[in-house]
């Protein structure tokens, strides 16, 4: 063999030896690579309504996530399930969600929120926002919840009274009033409690119109004609919240000053809410999720209250109404819209 042939024959094996050694680093690196990648977190969150109609709760929670470092699609993916209204359903969707294995359920609401302890009572519970967790059973306390579930509560004292007081300062010779309520929620049973004895209070009546689900509406519209009362309340229920335009375009035609329980109404043309800010609730409701994959246990998590609420004034709506809502209201709103 000459000196050509000889160069030509080591060059190949020299060739083929650094193919060989480039495919076995690869062999190596590639299970280090690939371990170094951990599954998503897989988390779920059980809507009252709708995506759509969600829509200005979802993103600021999913903005929380953000904010804590988690990604859809790449750290965490979210099971979305939705009741559109109707609570007849928790039970399947818990269910559904309990079979995709999540580290935990978000839910807002009492009813969602018991339908999940119920259904799925080994998955951990993150309550963007609920009524009386301790009063329905959810929580042994505020401060050290002590069970499965955790997160905020919009619960807080004499709010019934405060809405029933703002009416009567915008329709001082109001002698009437209409409650619009959810008697499956136990929330409401107690918010009733509560506006009867302010109401007694202020010397006005009150009559309460059940709605349980979007078949009764006509039925209590029909109910609060007849009591032909001076203004209407909308306690806090979701089935409420999801039959928004319904609600709105009731008080309009009665021409009834109404104050509800989520600003989401007001959006929607009616005259004044009073309430927490839900908003901000699912955006808060992140962190304890974060927490709880992070491996907190929600036993220990101490369930959080408002500590602000807000009034928010429709004059457009009060124009229409014929309504001149005093200068001390005013100055007590926290937006007004014009």
């Amino acid at each position: 063999m000459n000196n050509d042939s000889r160069g030509q024959a080591v060059c190949a094996t020299n060739g083929r030896r650094r193919l060989l050694l480039a495919a076995g680093l690869a062999s190596l690196v590639a299970p280090r690579r690939a371990a170094a990648q951990p599954a998503p977190y897989r988390i779920g969150f059980l809507g009252n309504s709708t995506a759509a109609l969600e829509a200005n709760l979802i993103e600021p929670f999913r903005q929380g996530l953000r904010d804590l470092g988690y990604v859809e699609g790449r750290n965490l993916v979210i099971e979305w399930r939705w009741a559109e209204g109707n609570y007849d359903r928790f039970p399947k969707l818990v269910a559904e969600l309990a079979a995709q294995n999540v580290a935990v359920i978000v839910t807002a609401g009492t009813p969602a929120a018991l339908a999940v302890e119920k259904e799925a009572p080994a998955i951990p519970l993150v309550m963007a926002a609920v009524g009386d967790p301790v009063g329905t059973g959810l929580a042994k306390s505020l401060a050290m919840p002590g069970g499965n579930a955790t997160g905020l509560t919009a619960i807080a004292p004499e709010l019934e009274g405060k809405r029933l007081e703002l009416l009567k300062e915008i329709v001082p010779d109001l002698e009437r009033v209409s409650f619009l309520l959810n008697p499956s929620n136990p929330l409401n049973v107690g918010s009733e409690r509560q506006a009867r004895a302010a109401a007694r209070e202020l010397r006005i009546d009150v009559h309460s119109a059940a709605v349980r689900t979007a078949a009764d509406f006509d039925r209590a519209f029909a109910e609060i004609r007849a009591q032909r009362p001076g203004a209407l309340i909308m306690l806090a229920d979701r089935v409420f919240l999801h039959n928004r335009d319904r609600i709105v375009a009731f008080a309009e035609q009665q021409r009834l000053p109404t104050v509800y329980a989520y600003r989401e109404l007001v959006d929607a043309g009616g005259l004044m809410s009073f309430g927490p800010n839900y908003a901000e609730m699912h955006r808060r409701a992140a962190y304890y999720v974060d927490r709880i994959l992070k491996g907190a246990k929600p036993r220990e998590l101490p369930i959080e209250v408002p500590t602000k609420f807000e009034l928010i004034i429709n004059l457009k709506r009060a124009m229409a109404l014929g309504l001149e809502i005093p200068e001390a209201v005013l100055l007590r709103a926290d937006e007004i819209v014009r």
